[in-house]
């Protein structure tokens, strides 16, 4: 049981609490009706992300185990056979769909929650080796979710949002190929063979910025003061260390996934909590 639950990688189950930020943002974190069926949408995404992560590594079989890192992987180690992976795989694709179902998801979540699937069920049989394009599916990935509990919750948020959540994800995807340049076999993964680090770096920094700029435009959105208030600027300097901490475990010592970068820093996992304490705060208080 223990290699079929390390399969489905539910530490990256965190990845999908951005379905929670528009009921977040959106002062409705306490509208119990919306918690629970927002609620339901996060298990129904972690168990279709779940299924993706299974998919992609019976399709990388040969090549994990090539990897001296991925060789451990259940599929690749031999404990976990293809013919049970691909069970499990389906059973989690069945269950997800019925939550859907269970919660009557608009059509508009449905094509968000189909589209995320498709994407990355290309993305693991070949669109990864494009350049430029496995960033972008991976930034979708975040962004999706965001659309997604939209959908779910009713609650639209503002755009300037939305751009801060899309380019916070292209400097996280950005981040994750840099260190897999340096400590990944080119030969295992090809699409590294066209990046260098010059272009990584230079992209990863705009983007930084970008998220900084987007999100200093959604504090001063006269909507935004309006309905919380003007504090919330104030937060931007947290934004500002929270990148400038993470671009450093990225450049120093991280392994560039973003789950395993904020998970094994405990400095950088508490400028996360305070950030969110202190949204949480102006935005409820």
């Amino acid at each position: 049981m223990h290699y079929y639950l390390k399969l489905m990688r539910p530490k990256h189950w965190i990845k999908n609490l951005l379905i929670l930020l528009p009921l977040f943002f959106g002062s409705a974190i306490f509208d119990y009706s919306l918690l629970g069926r927002i609620f339901l949408a996060f298990i129904s995404f972690c168990l279709i992300s779940s299924a993706i992560y299974v998919i992609n590594d019976i399709r990388d079989l040969e090549q994990d185990k090539k990897n001296p890192t991925k060789k451990n992987r259940p599929i690749a180690s031999g404990k976990v056979s293809v013919k049970n992976a691909i069970v499990l795989a389906v059973i989690l694709m069945v269950l997800s769909i019925f939550i859907n179902v269970i919660i009557n998801a608009n059509i508009y979540a449905w094509a968000a929650f189909l589209l995320y699937f498709f994407i990355n069920i290309g993305y693991s049989f070949g669109l990864k080796n494009i350049p430029i394009l496995d960033v972008a599916i991976l930034t979708s990935g975040f962004f999706i979710r965001v659309l997604y509990g939209s959908q779910i919750c009713g609650i639209e948020i503002s755009h300037w949002l939305y751009l801060t959540v899309l380019s916070m994800s292209f400097f996280l995807g950005l981040g994750k190929r840099r260190n897999e340049i340096d400590r990944s076999d080119k030969k295992t993964r090809k699409v590294l063979a066209s990046y260098n680090y010059q272009f990584l770096d230079k992209n990863m920094y705009l983007c930084a910025a970008l998220t900084v700029v987007f999100y200093s435009l959604w504090c001063v959105d006269p909507i935004i003061i309006q309905r919380i208030g003007q504090n919330i600027i104030w937060t931007v300097p947290l934004i500002l260390i929270i990148l400038m901490k993470y671009s450093l475990n990225v450049e120093e010592t991280a392994d560039g996934d973003p789950v395993e970068t904020l998970l094994n820093d405990k400095v950088l996992l508490g400028l996360v909590l305070v950030f969110v304490v202190a949204l949480a705060g102006i935005i409820y208080l």
